[in-house]
């Protein structure tokens, strides 16, 4: 394993030289991109996931006809 991999931690790890200061309004627009593209495909799964039940619960199954004994009422 690396030594970035923290304990199932997902975190991002930057190594190199810092040529000039961090743009953090560019970092913070990043950040707000990954988190809106990450609720986005949730609101997708979830409206996948809710859909398919729906369907199975509003399926049109054919009704059962009662079961035939093999008797037949006599008419008097």
């Amino acid at each position: 394993m690396s030594r970035t991999f923290h304990h199932g931690d997902r975190r991002i790890r930057v190594k190199g030289v810092r040529r000039s200061k961090t743009d953090l309004r560019r970092l913070a627009r990043v950040f707000i991109e990954l988190e809106a593209a990450k609720m986005e495909a949730e609101a997708e799964a979830e409206y996948a996931r809710d859909t398919k039940a729906s369907a199975r619960r509003n399926r049109n199954y054919p009704k059962k006809k009662p079961k035939q004994t093999g008797r037949r009422e006599e008419s008097a």
